[in-house]
């Protein structure tokens, strides 16, 4: 409200949200009380009824669907609210580990396990990440709703289980390093995010580039090679296997698993984005069309052509998010 909006408005970004649908009481009804999405039999009843193509009759569903989109403003202002968050808590997470002899040898994650006692800063940084967590766990039921909506409910859920977890364990030193590899590529996915909605293109692609380095490295290299090693092999071989340690570690490969869905997704994106000249849009976004700028010529009876624009323009042009986003 008093840092994000100034600098949205700054930045030439408006309030204003998708184009509204025309009103129309037979449509609203059947968008209301029976499907959001007719299939073809029922387009072409409609079409009878209201005396319009079908074609219009999709494009009026499309535009009802986005008109309950929040607009590129709203959206802004949530990215740099999660930018905000991101870099604060990555940069929070660095300045203690640098300290902390676990970060530089593993092993010590686990010498005189489970007797290590949880200082301040440690306590204090657990429960950062937890409140967040939460806070995505509720939100992401009034969020857009995207593809992945069950993935992200998920992994909210897996992570929210093992940071408890692992604090009620006392498996937290190794806990901060997967919440700080974790958090290394989630700013630069949100400064990507909003250079996308200021229309900054070349400053968007060159961020979801860097983004995507930092994640496949983090995610589905130093994750499995260096912390995964540690809790599966140097705890086994330091402290043994225990109940809670088959616990923890089959999270971790879910987690691990959830990496690997969304590295696919990167790289598909960055595919599209070299095919195309820049990055267009969110993979996992359940847009209803491929524009909000479709062709708003009123309804009639005559089929007509309607020219289309690149997603990233409007409010349909957003990455990853979420959040992203990919969110963590």
């Amino acid at each position: 409200r008093f840092v994000a909006k100034p600098c949205a408005i700054a930045l030439n970004i408006q309030a204003n949200g998708p184009q509204i649908a025309q009103p129309n009481a037979i449509l609203e009804k059947v968008f209301t009380a029976i499907t959001k999405h007719p299939d073809e039999k029922r387009l072409e009843g409609l079409s009878k009824q209201l005396d319009w193509d079908v074609r219009s009759i999709q494009r009026w569903f499309r535009q009802r669907c986005n008109q309950e989109k929040p607009s590129t403003l709203t959206r802004f202002c949530e990215s740099m609210w999660r930018f905000s968050f991101h870099l604060y808590v990555f940069i929070y997470g660095v300045r203690f580990l640098k300290k902390s002899p676990w970060l530089w040898n593993t092993r010590h994650c686990w010498y005189n396990y489970p007797y290590q006692p949880l200082t301040t800063d440690l306590h204090y940084y657990y429960i950062l990440e937890l409140s967040y967590y939460w806070s995505l766990m509720f939100s992401q039921f009034t969020d857009i709703k995207r593809k992945d909506f069950g993935i992200m409910i998920l992994h909210h859920i897996v992570a929210i289980f093992l940071i408890s977890f692992s604090y009620v364990n006392n498996m937290a030193r190794v806990g901060t390093l997967i919440l700080c590899l974790h958090d290394s590529s989630d700013a630069l996915l949100e400064a990507a995010k909003m250079a996308n909605y200021a229309k900054f293109q070349k400053s968007c692609d060159l961020l979801f580039v860097m983004f995507a380095m930092v994640f496949i490295t983090a995610r589905l290299g130093i994750f499995p090679f260096w912390v995964l090693n540690t809790t599966l092999f140097e705890s086994w071989e330091i402290v043994g296997p225990y109940p809670s340690w088959w616990v923890f570690n089959l999270l971790l490969l879910l987690v691990q698993g959830l990496n690997c869905f969304w590295s696919y997704l990167i790289i598909k994106m960055a595919c599209k984005a070299i095919s195309k000249g820049k990055v267009s849009k969110d993979d996992r976004s359940d847009i209803e069309s491929s524009s909000d700028e479709e062709d708003s010529e009123p309804p009639g009876k005559n089929p007509h052509t309607a020219t289309t624009t690149n997603g990233t323009s409007g409010t349909n042009g957003y990455l990853l998010t979420g959040s992203c986003s990919v969110d963590d």
